[in-house]
């Protein structure tokens, strides 16, 4: 199925683009997220588990059972602190 990928802040930075379309098997964030992994260099050591990564759903925050669908759009991005 066919998704478009957005990347936000220090992960935007590492992978040097905000957006891409991308077509997965996956039929979780968690399996789109062990994809990217499995693709090797900058996906790898930014999305790598154990690295603190949030996903958004179609501009929801899900977790890494969230369901994908056709066309949809997947976020990453790092935890964000306020004060």
């Amino acid at each position: 199925m066919k998704l478009r990928l957005r990347y936000f802040a220090s992960v935007r930075e590492a992978l040097g683009t905000g957006t891409e379309p991308w077509e997965t098997q996956a039929t979780t964030l968690g399996g789109l997220r062990d994809e990217l992994v499995a693709r090797g260099g900058a996906h790898a050591e930014v999305l790598a588990r154990g690295r603190a990564v949030r996903m958004a759903l179609d501009q929801v925050m899900s977790d890494e059972a969230a369901v994908l669908r056709e066309g949809c759009e997947v976020a990453f991005f790092p935890p964000v602190t306020g004060g």
